[in-house]
C-alpha cells in the first residue's frame, strides 16, 4: 500500500479560516460560477445533488437577507450571498441528503479558499429565520429547506486576525 500523503492539501485545509470581513469588491461572473461548480462535485446519494442554492448579489436582497441575521455586516459587506436550500423533491433520505449538503458546502468553502483574496462564512445562525429567508426567494417551505447563507468576498486584511 502506497502511504503517500499530499501534505500541501492537508495544509491547505488546515489553513481554512471563516473570514467575516470583507472590503466591497466585485467578484467576476465566472469565478462565482466556477466555485458553485466546485460545491456541485460532492458526493450526494444516488447522485441526488438534492441542493437548490440562491446567488445573491443584489444590494436590496443583501439588505432583506441581512435583516434577518445578528450578522447584518458581514452579509452586507459581501459581494456575493449563496443562499442554500435542501431541495425536499430531490432527496431521498433525510440523513444522507443533510449529509451532502454539508459536503455541498464544504466543497464551496475551500473552492473560495483556493482564490487567495477571497473568504467566506457560514452563516447558520439565519436558520432562526427560515420562513422570512423562503418568503424573500418566494419558495414554499414544504418544498424548500433553508440549511445556510455563504457570505463571499474580498478579505479586508485589516480585518483578517481580529
Amino acid at each position: 500500500m502506497d502511504t503517500k500523503i499530499n501534505v500541501e492539501f492537508l495544509e491547505f485545509i488546515k489553513k481554512r479560516k471563516s473570514i467575516r470581513h470583507f472590503i466591497y469588491q466585485k467578484i467576476d461572473d465566472k469565478i462565482i460560477k466556477n466555485i458553485v461548480e466546485c460545491g456541485r462535485w460532492a458526493p450526494s446519494g444516488r447522485n441526488s445533488q438534492p441542493w437548490h442554492i440562491c446567488v445573491v448579489i443584489h444590494p436590496t436582497v443583501k439588505h432583506m437577507l441581512s435583516e434577518n441575521s445578528k450578522y447584518r455586516e458581514t452579509i452586507e459587506s459581501a459581494y456575493v450571498n449563496l443562499v442554500i436550500f435542501l431541495d425536499l423533491e430531490r432527496g431521498y433520505d433525510r440523513v444522507k441528503d443533510l449529509q451532502a449538503i454539508g459536503a455541498f458546502i464544504e466543497n464551496i468553502l475551500l473552492a473560495v479558499h483556493a482564490h487567495k483574496e477571497l473568504g467566506a462564512v457560514w452563516i447558520g445562525e439565519i436558520l432562526n429565520n427560515k420562513e422570512s429567508i423562503n418568503e424573500i426567494f418566494k419558495l414554499p417551505t414544504d418544498k424548500f429547506e433553508l440549511m445556510a447563507c455563504l457570505a463571499i468576498g474580498v478579505i479586508d486584511e485589516t480585518q483578517r486576525d481580529k
